[in-house]
This record gives C-alpha cells, structure tokens and sequence, in this order.
C-alpha cells in the first residue's frame, strides 16, 4: 500500500492506495468525485481529463502515486461561489452536451485549450485540441460551438479585468 497525498479542488487530501490505483479510480473512489469518468481505462476516450499541476491528463493514464504532490482539479472544482465555470455555462447554452458522459473531460480538456490559447482559438485549433476526447453521440459542432464562445467570453472578460 501507499500513501497518496493531493490538492484536490483546493483542499488537500490523503489516502492509502495499492500502486497500481490509477489515478482515475483514486479520485473516483477513495475521494468520492464521480464526476471525472472512466470510459476506456486505455487513454483513448478523454471522459477521464482532470487537470494536474494546471495542464490537462487522463487521469486514466496515471498512477495515483505519480500523481502525489499534485494539486489536481476536477470537474467539481470548476466551479466557484455556486456559478458555473464560463465553459461549463457555454456548454449548456450551446447545446455542447447529449448523454452528458464525455462532457466532463471536454470541458476539463476545453479549459485547458482556452487557458492555452486564449481567444486566439480558431475552429480547427478546438477540433485539434479535442482529438484525445470522444463523443460517442457525435456531438462535436456543437461542442465545438461552446469552446469558441466560451473562448470570446473569456477573452472580453479578461480584457476588462485589466
């Protein structure tokens, strides 16, 4: 067994784990944030994006031991003060979502592309940007649809804070 210690959403959290517990599983199981989802266990699917350290994993891809000393935020910690993170509200508003089960990971992936790239996103940037994540509904237009409105809101948002 071994001890995993992480900064989850904000709070630091400590847990015994076999090593062999990918990450996935530990936030799943050992922290109760059903939120991030495991779909292929094989780093194929995306449903399973957190961020670590600030930049996008599957966290299906991961140990849980690799990962200690990590802050890691998951799709709970998007979220502040009640509202809605801008690309989770931009996901709603432009129908980014069917079956719900990759919208996690896109959401998780898409923070990451516009933390990246700003509102410098074109709609090729975004379908690159979104290879590693599927949508077994074939929902991408508009998936693709909110990251770039997401990414505009973002970006005037920014733009008046300073």
């Amino acid at each position: 067994m071994a001890k995993v210690t992480l900064t989850v959403n904000g709070r630091t959290v400590s847990g015994d784990c076999e090593d062999r517990t990918l990450l996935v599983h530990f936030i799943r199981e050992k922290l109760g944030l059903t939120g991030t989802h495991v779909g292929c266990d094989t780093n194929q699917c995306g449903a399973c994006v957190v961020h670590m350290d600030g930049k996008s994993v599957k966290s299906c891809s991961i140990l849980a031991v690799q990962a200690s000393g990590s802050s890691i935020t998951t799709i709970e910690g998007l979220a502040q003060n009640g509202e809605m993170h801008p690309v989770q509200a931009a996901f709603k508003d432009n129908h980014g979502l069917q079956c719900g089960f990759c919208t996690p990971g896109m959401v998780m992936t898409a923070v990451d592309l516009i933390n990246r790239h700003g509102n410098s996103l074109t709609e090729e940037t975004v379908r690159a940007g979104l290879e590693g994540n599927i949508c077994r509904c074939t929902g991408y237009h508009n998936i693709v649809k909110a990251v770039l409105s997401a990414a505009a809101e973002m970006g005037t948002a920014r733009q008046a804070a300073e």
